[in-house]
């Protein structure tokens, strides 16, 4: 799972998600547009695109300063209504000025770039029906769990840095309080998270408002100094950061924690499924289109989980045979009893994926053209989140690679989770999966810059859950632990599409996701508990991920049938990866245009193309 910064505010996630125009659709143009030269054209959108990236970095400064764009460090987003409002009509005048711009005669990647800003900005104004800004928390996202992640982004190398970041902590009372005020809202148009959520969200708040100002997270900047900060400013700045987290930091936690218990738990819906809210129903089709970026609907994602899990229990079945298993269940029995399929510390499970990276690391030369400079490092899920987080997430580093990517692990309660699915989740968060891809992207030249930051669940989870497959195709998960692990793992993303659909769609109840997952899978306990709790915070999300993956092996059958002993496989890899992220639906016709060029240009001189 990659980690995104999200905007709580309509209209500043212009590259997050974007799943309006349907396959083939063209930009559209005005017919009073201006007949201008393709070079002034190109420019004009060259310049529109600068400016709205420029617009959602002014109005998303914690994302800014996740890339290390340090211009905003002394803000906060601005989360009042007047905001949301303001985003909107910003948003619809982008809109305006995009659509009078024909791209007719423009390179094929800047008639991209304005479909996907298009689609993008479309979408947006679609989203606003749904006011998803009344229901900003839950155990996964919000400004509680954000604004202490967001310490460990930040690069501390100059006084200005640390005055920045004292500025920032005083804003902070003033965005719980406009975040409360949205949800005050939320409650009054019974637009409410499930309320077994929202406990888990007032325990994470009074956990950090427990703290001494001194243990807080947002205390880190005061551990290690540059040396370009003299001893004397040390001491003023450690007094101020202590001051004001001790009176605007975690008093503000602890009045969140107190109206969360008193006001918004109390208020919270009974039923998980997002159906239960006014326009449920609608809003989760919203959200399957958008997690996805394919014409699916929630019906048809349910049976293709339901496929896709008899077929990887198929697998896992003559693995278990083979090791001398009757079945499944006695096998995961023998696996949750063997002391050797379990990290005997925190460190030894962090080692272990560790481990698997390092070795994969030789071969991707093998597999793609394009690798990325970026480093990578493993580290532990911090302890204020741990216990309510995923497995494993990965957070993408700072476009000058000054930040490493990395490679979160929970190490709560190590000793009950399975080794047996590091390997595969090694590969999926690391390499050749999101730290590659996320990486990549960061890197690559002449495009936009939301194109280089652009998500898409279906592409960047899909390429993740695909990167875990093509570690079996090219050799690893040598211990067949290991390789039944890589299946555990795909029939976990499987299972997704059953529960997910199951519980927004179907009116499942949370205890027939848990029965499900026990009965189709060997996960352990704290998993499935946690994952649970995560489809139904966060809807259709998870449906990315398998969905993304078989669109991506199903393209690579396309261009192996299509080139036959002419297809390389580190070409299509290049492939994929050249543009950046894209929904689904773009990656197949760019695929479709990538197999014709390769037939053409194969044709012309008798020769494999790259």
């Amino acid at each position: 799972m990659r980690r995104v910064l999200l905007a709580l505010t309509a209209g500043l996630t212009l590259t997050n998600f974007c799943t309006i125009r349907p396959a083939g659709a063209a930009v559209q143009t005005s017919a009073v547009a201006p007949a201008t030269s393709v070079a002034a054209r190109s420019k004009a959108l060259s310049a529109l695109l600068a400016e709205i990236w420029e617009d959602s970095l002014k109005h998303n400064p914690e994302f800014a300063s996740s890339l290390g764009d340090k211009r905003y460090d002394d803000q906060l987003t601005d989360y009042s209504v007047e905001a949301v409002n303001a985003s909107l009509s910003r948003g619809s005048a982008f809109l305006q000025r995009l659509s009078v711009i024909d791209t007719t005669g423009l390179p094929e990647q800047e008639k991209l770039s304005a479909e996907l800003m298009l689609r993008s900005l479309i979408e947006d104004q679609e989203a606003s029906r749904f006011k998803e800004w009344q229901m900003p928390v839950n155990q996964f996202n919000g400004l509680h769990t954000s604004l202490p992640m967001l310490v460990n982004q930040l690069s501390f190398t100059e006084v200005k840095d640390y005055d920045n970041y004292i500025a920032r902590l005083k804003k902070i009372p003033k965005a719980f309080s406009q975040v409360r005020t949205n949800m005050e809202l939320g409650m009054e148009a019974k637009r409410m998270p499930p309320a077994l959520l929202l406990e888990k969200v007032q325990v994470q708040a009074q956990t950090l408002a427990d703290q001494k100002a001194a243990d807080s997270p947002f205390a880190l900047p005061l551990k290690k100094f540059p040396k370009t900060v003299g001893a004397a400013e040390q001491k003023r700045i450690s007094d101020e950061v202590l001051a004001e987290i001790t009176t605007d930091v975690l008093p503000s936690y602890l009045r969140f924690a107190k109206f969360m218990k008193a006001q918004y738990v109390p208020a919270g819906r009974k039923e998980p499924g997002i159906w239960s809210i006014p326009d449920g129903d609608a809003y989760y089709a919203f959200r399957v289109r958008q997690s996805t970026t394919l014409t699916k609907t929630a019906d048809e994602i349910h049976q293709i989980g339901l496929d896709e899990v008899k077929r990887d229990e198929a697998e896992m079945l003559s693995i278990v045979k083979k090791l001398g298993f009757a079945d499944m269940k006695s096998f995961s029995a023998a696996l949750k009893a063997n002391p050797k399929e379990h990290p005997v510390s925190k460190e030894a499970l962090l080692d272990a994926y560790r481990g698997y990276i390092d070795g994969m690391k030789p071969k991707l030369p093998e597999l793609f053209g394009r690798l990325p400079k970026a480093p990578l490092e493993v580290v532990p899920v911090p302890a204020y989140t741990e216990k309510d987080q995923a497995a494993a997430y990965y957070e993408q580093g700072t476009p000058d690679g000054s930040r490493p990517g990395r490679v979160n692990i929970n190490t709560y309660n190590f000793a009950e989770r399975s080794l047996a699915p590091a390997e595969a989740v090694a590969y999926h968060e690391g390499v050749p999966g999101h730290h590659l891809q996320i990486s990549i992207a960061q890197e690559l030249t002449g495009l936009p810059e939301f194109r280089k930051q652009s998500y898409y669940t279906a592409y960047v989870e899909g390429w993740g859950l695909y990167s875990e497959r093509l570690g079996k195709e090219i050799g690893f998960y040598q211990d067949p632990y290991s390789d039944y692990g890589r299946l555990e793992a795909d029939i976990w993303r499987a299972i997704r599409l059953v529960v997910d659909t199951g519980v927004h769609s179907k009116h499942w109840t949370r205890q027939q996701m848990v029965d499900f997952f026990r009965e189709h899978s060997a996960i352990d306990e704290t998993n499935i508990q946690a994952e649970v709790d995560r489809y139904i915070a966060w809807p259709g999300q998870a449906l990315g991920y398998k969905m993304g993956q078989l669109k991506l092996l199903e393209l690579r059958q396309r261009a192996q049938t299509a080139l036959g002993p002419k297809f390389s496989l580190k070409a299509f890899h290049d492939e994929v990866l050249d543009s950046g992220a894209l929904p689904m639906d773009v990656l197949d016709q760019q695929i479709d245009a990538w197999i014709a060029a390769q037939k053409s240009g194969a044709a012309a001189s008798g020769t494999a193309t790259k």
